[in-house]
């Protein structure tokens, strides 16, 4: 297993719909941690590289209805 950890800047915060969806991407096989930080605009997720890319967790989180702005990598787990 290789654990990584990126942030992903966002526009608008997610409304009621979004965030349920966001809970939803929680249960994709290979998804460790999704951490929305409304303050800072950002959520960190942390994934199983082994599984998922980060293009993979982009589109996940697009799919759910974010608007993605930026994204870096934040640590090796």
């Amino acid at each position: 297993m290789t654990l990584l950890e990126v942030e992903f800047g966002y526009g608008r915060p997610p409304n009621e719909s979004e965030a349920r969806a966001l809970n939803d991407v929680r249960d994709v096989y290979g998804m460790r941690s999704l951490i929305l930080n409304e303050k800072s605009r950002s959520i960190l997720v942390e994934y199983d590289a082994s599984r998922l890319t980060e293009s993979d967790i982009c589109a996940l989180l697009r799919a759910a209805g974010v608007q993605i702005r930026e994204t870096a990598i934040v640590a090796n787990g």
